[in-house]
């Protein structure tokens, strides 16, 4: 499938991303930039942090868009409780998050920003997710045989932990992967 002359390029190293934008059968390349900078400033909530650093990735290839190229570029992060669960920085740290999401429900927040040489467009989606109870053992199994490590909020939930502990999902479940595919092809179909 072809978005109206553009030749898209994902900005992303996630392997889901990746899979899911494959699953929509739109041809596009992977273009990556090492050490990205992902903060963002204080004073930021909810939607308004993955907008941003969706954005402000997007500005550091603003210089290498060649004409009727299209970067996608995206952020997403698990919001509960007014805090950002981002990812973790070692196994006791997934833990803890876990432990945080264990029968609560929280917010997955995608922000995507679609970026051409004459325009940029962002937009976000926020899926609410419901975690059961979950044990110390079920934590420290999913931490143990699984990678949370690279996942805002320390899961993935098209792993283990997502079987057995999400309990409910309301909006889109590929929100909760990264990247809401549903909403970024009615953007691209609108080009």
């Amino acid at each position: 499938m072809n978005v109206e002359g553009y030749k898209i390029v994902l900005a992303s190293g996630s392997p889901r991303r990746q899979e899911l934008l494959k699953g929509l059968g739109i041809d596009f390349t992977v273009k990556l930039l090492p050490d990205l900078d992902e903060s963002y400033p204080a004073g930021l909530s909810g939607e308004e942090i993955p907008s941003y650093i969706a954005c402000r990735k997007a500005e550091a290839y603003k210089g290498l868009i060649q004409p009727k190229e299209l970067i996608i570029t995206a952020d997403t992060i698990v919001w509960l409780n007014g805090e950002v669960l981002g990812k973790p920085e070692n196994e006791e740290d997934a833990k803890v998050i876990l432990r945080k999401l264990s029968g609560k429900t929280h917010q997955v927040i995608t922000g995507v920003c679609l970026t051409t040489c004459e325009w940029q467009k962002d937009f976000t989606a926020i899926t609410d997710v419901s975690f059961s109870d979950l044990t110390e053992e079920e934590i420290g199994y999913y931490v143990t045989h699984y990678h949370p490590m690279d996942k805002a909020g320390a899961y993935g939930v098209q792993e283990w932990i997502g079987y057995v502990g999400v309990k409910g999902i309301q909006g889109s479940y590929f929100n909760v992967m990264g990247l809401p595919i549903q909403k970024l092809y009615k953007e691209l179909m609108r080009l």
